[in-house]
């Protein structure tokens, strides 16, 4: 871990930053690469202390007062660590709660309908020729089919449009 220790109207002994160093130890195990940025200052009676913390492109900052630096310094590491433990179980629980969605995700793939009847659509009859029924047809250009009653055979009929797009197809029942 690199650490930069600067004091602002305070000199920072060698007890003071072995002190740093030793306690910034218990932040350095979670994380391979990070830096630390200690800023130790005095204002009237408080001894201040701010440590700011950039690992895995994360910020962590704690800023604390007491009348003992130690123990300022002790508060923010405890506070630090604190936010450190917070971000970590938030990205546990978020990449686990993504695991468990692709897991439902898949189940979800698996239940797909097949040889059911899943829409029902009603249409009006109508008794016509099939020269009318393909003039109606073209007027629904949506509509791939048209279901009718041959008025020259009584039963009912079905003309589709082809896959060539120009052309229909009659549908007429044999008996």
């Amino acid at each position: 871990m690199k650490i930069k220790i600067t004091g602002k109207e305070l000199k920072v002994t060698e007890a003071l930053n072995d002190y740093v160093e030793k306690k910034l130890d218990r932040i350095e195990k979670y994380f391979e690469d990070a830096e630390a940025d200690v800023t130790l200052r005095t204002e009237k009676n408080e001894q201040i202390a701010e440590i700011y913390v950039i690992a895995n492109g994360e910020k962590f900052r704690a800023v604390t007062e007491d009348k003992d630096l130690y123990a300022s310094i002790d508060k923010d590491i405890d506070i630090l660590e604190g936010q450190i433990r917070k971000s970590k179980t938030r990205k546990e629980k978020m990449i686990r709660e993504g695991s468990i969605r692709n897991m439902e995700v898949e189940t979800n793939e698996e239940k797909e309908i097949t040889n059911e009847i899943i829409k029902t659509s009603y249409y009006e009859i109508k008794p016509m020729l099939p020269e009318d029924a393909v003039l109606k047809l073209q007027e629904q250009p949506t509509h791939n089919f048209l279901v009718f009653i041959n008025v020259e055979t009584g039963k009912v009929n079905a003309i589709h449009k082809l896959k060539d797009g120009k052309n229909y197809g009659l549908v007429e029942p044999e008996a």
